[in-house]
């Protein structure tokens, strides 16, 4: 059915025979309890046929020293903002989350490991202390206590910042979540009671999505309780809690293999709870699906607070509550765009700033740092995650580079 449907949609795209495009049947359980490795790649339409298209991974080494010195002044930042490195060989790095003690973790997407970055002096050291692990990108820390999203289960680590040279054995505090790879990656948010918010992404580029998935959650760690604060959730790499309102704002990346230039990704707020955010019925708030609309009409679901663009990839996100930078970046929303995979000439590899206030109006986004895409399909960095430094100033994780920068203010 998506074959055909992209025929008729780009009927003026060159003629591609049917077989030579890429489609899985993605509807049945036994293909998610196998996936192939290229099951991003499902249901091409002729426009976007290419043989170039895969994930942009960058060097199995990373990048460090002159190399990555160099790449850093290619990074374009407001008048008196200035970036260097402040750790590297942080291979695959994604969530960041700071230790009571000054510690920083950092999880991974590909290496199933988690990284503990403490500071001697202004030395830096970076120390694998978890291994084995089953796509830990999202991390949070509360209390004394690591937690780690292992795809299936939420784990916590007890006192970790003591235990750094041999971790405790973990405690699942939650396991009610699919065993799926594929979207299955979290991203964990505390908020001021000690709950944490984290998304089920469905496993598919675009599917009816299964029982329990494409939705938000927040759960209690102490108790295992949990419930469903917003749905129709495609796949959301990032979130945070507005210190002002306590909402839950979280970016969200739409679906592929529509265009080049459409839909586009999203940055989302809660406001209420069981809000419906669309998926898979309706794109950035104004697209019906054209398989799965199914007679649903854009304005049944909950529109997006902020439209940042098709295929940029928005991960990370964080609200800004230090005080090193100049007081009109207070309260802002800093988001991680990892770039483009899937369009011909990639957007994103940059990092905008949302200015709004706590019932999200009078929204608007800036550009605050760009330069990691050179030429149409070049990366020389993919921001991943964000996270405020306890001097004020903004972590960055960098998983194409596997390395931490750093962006301080100072005139």
């Amino acid at each position: 059915m998506a074959v055909a449907l992209g025929v008729l949609i780009f009927a003026s795209a060159p003629a591609i025979a049917a077989d030579q495009l890429i489609h899985y049947d993605s509807s049945n359980k036994a293909f998610w309890d196998h996936p192939p490795a290229d099951w991003f790649m499902g249901d091409e339409n002729t426009a976007q046929k290419g043989e170039d298209y895969r994930l942009t991974s960058g060097p199995a080494t990373g990048i460090s020293g002159d190399e990555l010195a160099a790449n850093l002044k290619k990074i374009k930042l407001p008048k008196h903002f200035h970036i260097s490195v402040y750790a590297d060989h942080v291979l695959s790095a994604r969530q960041m989350a700071w230790g009571d003690k000054g510690t920083l973790f950092v999880g991974s997407f590909s290496l199933g490991v988690v990284y503990a970055i403490t500071d001697h002096g202004g030395k830096r050291e970076v120390k694998t202390i978890l291994k084995g692990l089953t796509m830990p990108t999202g991390l949070a820390f509360r209390d004394g206590t690591l937690y780690v999203g292992d795809v299936s289960k939420i784990l916590a680590y007890p006192d970790a910042e003591n235990h750094l040279d041999q971790m405790p054995a973990p405690k699942v505090v939650y396991d009610d979540l699919p065993s799926y790879g594929p979207h299955g990656w979290k991203y964990l948010a505390f908020d001021a009671h000690g709950w944490v918010y984290t998304a089920i992404g469905p496993p598919c580029n675009e599917c009816l999505p299964p029982t329990s998935t494409a939705q938000v959650r927040r759960i209690n760690p102490a108790t295992g309780q949990a419930e469903i604060v917003a749905l129709g959730v495609r796949n959301s790499v990032g979130g945070d809690v507005d210190p002002r309102s306590g909402d839950y704002w979280f970016t969200e990346n739409a679906r592929d293999w529509l265009a080049d230039d459409k839909p586009s990704d999203k940055l989302e707020h809660i406001t209420r709870m069981g809000q419906h955010f669309g998926f898979p019925y309706c794109h950035q708030g104004d697209i019906p699906d054209p398989v799965y609309a199914m007679g649903h009409r854009c304005s049944e679901f909950s529109p997006p607070a902020a439209l940042l663009g098709a295929h940029v990839a928005p991960l990370g996100m964080k609200f800004y509550t230090g005080k090193q930078f100049p007081r009109v970046y207070r309260n802002n929303i800093f988001i991680a765009e990892h770039g483009s995979w899937n369009r011909h000439s990639y957007k994103g590899g940059r990092i905008v700033r949302i200015v709004t206030d706590p019932q999200g109006k009078d929204l608007t986004q800036v550009v605050f740092a760009e330069g990691w895409i050179q030429g149409p399909t070049t990366y020389i960095g993919r921001p991943a995650d964000l996270i405020v430094a306890k001097d004020g100033s903004l972590l960055v994780a960098d998983d194409f580079s596997g390395a931490i920068l750093q962006i301080s203010y100072k005139k």
